[in-house]
């Protein structure tokens, strides 16, 4: 049931480890099969390196040391989302370890979140984080991901 000040929005499930969450779907342009990572020097804490993917080089970023205390292992996809910031966007993806779902629901705002959590949705019984990506992968290493290891787990 949604109220009449909030119309149901689409989002799009993402699989992390073994917790779920959910970008909006508006942002997310397609799921691309795992494909050559390409790893260079960089000091950029969330940053794996980069994939070709239709001509172009898309910035591969991992969340996972954020979301849920740990670096990335396998992943069996990779989520191409638009980042937006400031006038600019850019396409970006996040290695996921499943299947993605497409979901409708309401955004509840949630309290006690991290600076990179837009709310909530209500998937059957759960409810799942949405996340912001620019505010995500623009994260500062320490920044309040064990604030929301704590909170959400």
């Amino acid at each position: 049931m949604t109220s009449a000040g909030n119309p149901p929005s689409s989002f799009v499930l993402l699989q992390l480890g073994t917790r779920r969450f959910a970008l909006p779907a508006e942002i997310v342009t397609e799921l691309a099969p795992p494909v050559r990572l390409h790893a260079f020097p960089h000091s950029s804490a969330m940053l794996s390196g980069v994939i070709v993917r239709r001509a172009r080089i898309i910035p591969v970023y991992d969340p996972r040391s954020v979301l849920l205390g740990r670096p990335s292992s396998t992943n069996r996809f990779y989520l191409i989302a638009r980042r937006e910031f400031g006038q600019g966007s850019e396409l970006s993806a996040i290695p996921v370890d499943g299947e993605c779902e497409l979901v409708s629901g309401e955004l509840r705002p949630g309290t006690g979140q991290a600076s990179y959590v837009k709310g909530r949705v209500a998937v059957g019984e759960d409810l799942i984080e949405v996340l912001d990506l620019e505010a995500l992968v623009t994260q500062p290493p320490g920044g309040d991901g064990a604030k929301q290891l704590e909170v959400g787990s």
